[in-house]
């Protein structure tokens, strides 16, 4: 890849025309999430067709989906959604990182940065003011990302399962 000062870094929203490149990185992501959570594709993935569930993400008007770019050619994308807190929190919505994915080859030079940024400032235009983003078992380059933008664990998720 190339130097970071010749690479140009572009993050924008995703449009059906992007929703093959996007099931493309999906294909690439899906494994390396599974490897480390083996219920990760039936609990936390896209469900069947994932490029029907795709398109629906892109034009769902309470989420945002964006592509991160280098030089024009798609490395990553992003997706939150916007969810409904309890009664008690008077209307307040909830953004959620469901999820964001850089391919090995472009990490480490502001990908992941700069689509989580372009995807909360979205959500904090339209008011949301709280932002929650599950990170797996074992992810501990995940969770230092997310600390790095100021989240902190709220919560962990136990799992079991019988044996089939």
């Amino acid at each position: 890849m190339a130097t970071l000062a010749a690479m140009e870094l572009t993050v924008r929203q995703a449009s059906l025309d992007d929703v093959p490149a996007l099931v493309e990185l999906y294909a690439a992501m899906e494994p390396e999430q599974t490897e480390r959570k083996p219920v990760w594709a039936l609990t936390d993935g896209f469900d069947l067709p994932i490029e029907e569930t795709i398109r629906l993400a892109v034009e769902d008007p309470d989420s945002w989906y964006v592509v991160g770019e280098i030089d024009g050619v798609a490395v990553g994308m992003a997706w939150g959604t916007r969810e409904p807190m309890l009664r008690r929190a008077g209307g307040r919505m909830i953004g959620r990182i469901r999820i964001i994915y850089t391919l090995p080859e472009a990490r480490g030079v502001g990908v992941g940065h700069a689509m989580l940024e372009a995807v909360l400032q979205s959500m904090r235009e339209v008011g949301i003011t709280s932002f929650d983003a599950p990170v797996g078992p074992g992810q501990r380059s995940t969770k230092n990302f997310f600390e790095g933008h100021g989240f902190a664990a709220r919560s962990i998720v136990m799992h079991s399962q019988d044996p089939e």
